[in-house]
Parts: structure tokens; sequence; C-alpha cells
């Protein structure tokens, strides 16, 4: 007779499944995670606990992610390689909830060396991640171990380390309704933190102006995307979304998995935050890259390196080492972080080729200050490479705010093409909600905000109106260059002459220094040079001054700061002249309609008898 306690093992009963966690009870775990966090002493605001917050996260995600590839590869009748080897897995030393604690739990996690959880010695557990490496380089092992590179422990007690570890045990990676609401969370915790870094911010744009580039610029499924300072990956996040709509195949997602979404990020904590953020929202494999952008040679990239879309924001404002400038021309090398980042955009563009895979020319959505719209000296040089070489059709001016509380710079958005020189400029002014004077904190931009711009951006005939207007730059630069090219003319013909009269000037003061001379010849020399080096110095003043006249002419038509001439403040601030050449026209203009209807009026009044 069998006892009550004896069964089977093929009737065993299975572990029960975790119940899906709503969203309301993972916004519980997740503020009572943070409230245990905020009792440690070595954690100084959510520049602190976010980050640890994230790797913790990113632990269990990585379990929950290898346990179901090992239930695939079991069912497949595979053999399943682990990424991470015992006792290193979130099941060896989190999952349960009286595991390692304490002191021994600080030891396990941050010492290069410690007691392992099975009683072995070993590498600590950071020591182990940072040290792991794929075959091909390419691997979930090396985003694993350049995640790590940068992450401490910064907890005091082990103890409320392990109430934190035991409270991310609840979260379950493998329901997907539960990773969306996990990744809405994830966002809010972002936005939080970028709040507090105030300066250190500058990683962080707007969500409605990343909803905006995105479904403007309109990557399609196929296309290779780029955000070279990816930040927290934000731009990747909506491009993700935008074309998962559009995969229809399983072909389809795979594509989307491991062809289109590329980044790049030289901080370690956006680098850490970036990783998370995209595996949360799906992205099984992030194609991020750990290190400075800019550390490449911008005349080596190839068309191996080129893209087909490039939306971001990159970082302004900041000085880059002298070993980094010189990656770029010389007569284009300057400290301002932005302006470095426009000409890599330029060249990681992909070019159009007939008969290749990607025949249309690359595009790119990119944020900038005001100062490079108007910048003049090495920014004008760049910009006249961008508008020769590249089709500037559209900037979107954005208002008073959008990027408060980070920093109250105006700032722009400027959408440009591979497919030839510029020829027409399009701007459009983004209006405040009525009754605002600018964006705040507490009051930001939202997506309706923009969707008048968005509607008129993608519409298939654009209308000028009060926040619309063009500039015809072909027009405009014909002109300048008309105008300013007899200056130049006539500053080559003056060094050329100032050149010839130096090389007098020197063969005179070497016939000057010759032995044997006479008196009176030498008297004649030197009135010779006195007066060749004064004509080849009046040469040379002109030579300045007729070329800094055609400069004058031309290098302001590359000043980008243009106001809105259809609005009400432009026409409060135009020439006195000009106010009454237009109003004079506009006299004159209904003068000639009431002419029309005065001869309109008596027609009628002439055939009123008749038609009595």
């Amino acid at each position: 007779m069998k006892t009550a306690n004896t069964r089977p093992k093929s009737r065993r009963k299975k572990a029960p499944v975790p119940p899906l966690t709503t969203a309301q009870r993972l916004g519980a775990l997740i503020k009572s995670a943070r409230q245990i966090m905020r009792k440690d002493k070595g954690l100084n605001g959510d520049l602190d606990r976010l980050p640890l917050f994230t790797w913790i996260l990113f632990l269990k995600f990585l379990d929950d992610m290898e346990l179901a590839a090992e239930g695939e590869a079991k069912l497949a009748g595979k053999k399943y390689l682990p990424v991470v080897e015992p006792p290193y897995r979130w099941r060896d030393w989190a999952a349960q909830p009286d595991g390692i604690t304490g002191d021994e739990l600080l030891k396990f996690i941050s010492q290069d060396e410690t007691m392992l959880p099975d009683g072995s010695k070993g590498a600590g557990l950071f020591a182990y991640l940072r040290g792991l490496q794929s075959d091909s380089g390419k691997g979930r092992q090396d985003v694993i171990a350049n995640v790590f590179k940068g992450v401490t422990n910064r907890m005091e007690s082990g103890y409320l380390l392990r109430d934190v570890i035991n409270k991310v045990s609840g979260i379950h990676f493998t329901a997907s309704e539960e990773m969306h609401t996990l990744s809405r969370l994830y966002e809010n915790m972002l936005r939080e933190m970028r709040d507090a870094a105030g300066d250190s911010g500058e990683f962080y744009t707007p969500r409605p102006v990343v909803k905006f580039m995105v479904d403007v610029t309109a990557p399609k499924l196929g296309e290779t995307v780029l955000d070279p300072a990816c930040g927290t990956g934000g731009f990747l996040v909506e491009a993700y979304d935008h074309l998962a709509a559009s995969c229809k195949a399983v072909a389809d997602r795979r594509v989307l998995q491991q062809e289109t979404l590329f980044g790049q990020e030289a901080k370690p904590l956006p680098y850490m935050l970036v990783q998370m953020n995209l595996l949360l929202h799906g992205l099984e494999y992030p194609n991020i890259k750990y290190g400075n952008t800019l550390a490449v040679k911008v005349t080596e990239i190839g068309d191996g390196d080129r893209v087909d879309v490039i939306l971001t924001n990159p970082p302004f404002g900041g000085e880059e080492e002298r070993g980094i400038l010189n990656n770029f021309p010389a007569d284009k090398q300057t400290a301002e972080t932005a302006l470095l980042f426009l000409q890599l955009i330029m060249r990681k563009l992909r070019r159009p080729r007939k008969g290749s895979s990607s025949p249309k020319p690359g595009r790119a959505a990119v944020v900038v200050p005001n100062g490079t719209l108007f910048g003049d000296g090495v920014c004008a040089r760049i910009k006249e490479e961008l508008l020769k070489e590249f089709n500037l059709h559209t900037i979107v001016r954005l208002p008073e705010g959008t990027f408060a509380p980070y920093t109250d710079i105006p700032a722009n958005l400027l959408f440009f093409d591979r497919s030839g020189p510029t020829r027409t400029i399009w701007y459009y002014q983004v209006p405040l909600p009525e009754g605002r004077r600018k964006y705040t904190k507490t009051m930001p931009m939202q997506v309706e905000d923009i969707a008048a711009c968005k509607e008129w951006f993608i519409a298939k005939k654009r209308v000028e109106d009060d926040h619309a207007w063009k500039v015809d730059f072909t027009a405009v630069r014909e002109e300048a260059l008309t105008d300013a090219t007899p200056h130049w003319d006539t500053a080559r013909q003056a060094s050329t002459r100032a050149h010839n009269l130096e090389r007098q000037v020197k063969h005179t003061r070497d016939d000057l220094r010759a032995d044997g001379k006479e008196p009176a010849k030498k008297a004649k020399l030197r009135a010779r040079l006195d007066e060749l080096e004064a004509a080849a110095a009046k040469e040379r003043k002109l030579q300045a001054d007729e070329q800094a006249a055609g400069d004058a002419i031309y290098w302001p038509i590359f000043n980008l700061d243009l106001k809105n001439p259809n609005s009400a403040d432009a026409l409060e601030h135009r020439p006195p002249q000009e106010l009454v050449a237009s109003i004079l026209d506009k006299e004159r203009e209904i003068l000639r309609l009431m002419e029309e209807i005065q001869a309109e009026v008596a027609a009628f009044e002439e055939t009123a008898p008749e038609a009595r």
C-alpha cells in the first residue's frame, strides 16, 4: 500500500508558474525597492540609486532570458551553452530569499577574489562578468563585459542589498505584458534621474521631440539606423517601436533584431542604461559600442561604415582633447563638440549608389543648439560643406524651454540628406501653446504641441503660413557669389602683385648686403627697397581689404538663424524703408481692387435697366 507521500516521478507537480505582476503591483514593488535603497548611507540620490537598480535588473533579466533559451534548446534536442556559468547566474546566488547576505554578499559582488556561494574560491561577480568574452567578439558575453566595466556597488549594507534583490526577484522577464509595463516604469525612472542630473543630464531629449524626429524621418525595415551619441537610447527605442509595427514575418523580426539599430555611447552610466532600456523594450541583442564616437578619422570613413538613417541629439558645449580634434580636417577643427558630431554625421550618411542594396541617399535628423545656426569661422565652413554637399531641406525651430530644466539655450532640428546640394531650405517655427511663454520642467512639451508641424512636414505640398517659410538658397548663394567675386578677384590680383614685389624686395636686400657697394649705390638700393616694401604693403592691404569685402558678402549667407518673415515680431523689426515700401505695395493693391470693383459696379448699372 502506497503512503500519501509517495508518488511516481512522472506524476509529480511542476513548479507553479509565477502569477503575472500587474502594473500596480510592479510599481509598488519598484517603489519598495527604491525606499530600501534610500536607507543605505552609501547611496546619494537617484544618480546612485538608479544605476544600482539597473545592474540588478540587468542580471535578473539575463537569467530569465537564459532560462527561456535553455528551455527552447531542450525542446529542440540541442545542447545549450550558457552565457553566464554557475555559480554566477541569478538563480545560483540571488533567487533564494534566504541566500547569501550581509558582508558575504558584498564581498561576493565586489571583490576580485572571494568565497563563492558553493564554498569554493574564485573571482567575484563583477570581476567574472567583466572578464566575459565571446569567440566572435560580438556576442552577448561582450555586451555584459562592457556593461560591467563601469559598474560599482555603492551600497554599504549587504542586508539592505539582499532586500532589494529579493524585491527584483518578484519581476518576471518572461512575460511580455510585464516587460512592457516595466519598460514604461523604467523610462519614468530615467526621466527622474535626468532631472536629478542637472548639468550632466545632457543625454536627455524630450519624448515628443524624439517621436517627431523618428516619425518624419520614417526609417524603413531593412535600413540601418544609427545614433552616434545614444545616451539612454531614446531615439533607438522610438525607432525600434516604429519599425516593429511593420514586422510581418519571422524574417522581418530577425532583420530588426540583428541588422537595423546601432548606437555608441562614451559614458559608462548611459551605456549601461541604454542596454537595459533596449532590452526592456524587446531588442534582445543591443548593438551599442562603448567609447568616444569621435575617436575615428572622418577622412577614413568608408562606404562600409555608412548608414541609411541617423537620429541623434549630440552633446554640445563640451571640449575634446587634442587627439580627437586631429581626426578632423585642419580648417574644421573646433572645441565645440556639436560641430564635430555634425561633421561625423555628414560623413556617416550613405551615398546613393545605383545597383547597391541601398540606392537611396542617407538622411539625418539632428538636434543642434542655436549657435550652430549663426556661428561663423569654423562653424560657417562646416555649414558651407553641409549646404554644398548635402540637401538641408528643413529646419524646425523649437520653442523656448523645450529642453528645460537642462538648458535654456534655443534648439533646432536639422533635416538633411545626401541627395545633392541644398536648393531650398524650409523653416518651421513650432509655436508655444496659447497663453504659454515657455515650456518648463513641470509643464513640458506634449506630443500634440508638435502635431501640426508633423502634418505640415509630411504633406505632399508644403505651404508658407504664419509658422512656415522658405528660403531659395540657390538664388541667395548665386547673388552673393556674383557680388563677392569681383572683390575676391581683386584680392587675388593684389596678392600676385604683392608676391612679385616681395621677391624684388628679397633680391634688393641681397644686393644691399653684398660687399663692395659704393655709398651712393647703397643709398639708391635703400631708397628702392623702401619703395618696394611700401608698394608690397599697399598691395597686401588691398588684398586683405578686398578679401574681407568679399567675405563680408559671402559668409553671412551661412547664417541660418533666420526669423519668420510672416510673424508679427518680424514685421515690427523690419527696417523703416522696407515697412514703408510694404505699406505702399498693399495700398496700391487695395486701390487696384477698388478700381476693379468700381468698374464692375458701373458695368452692372449700365445693364441694370435692360435687365429690368
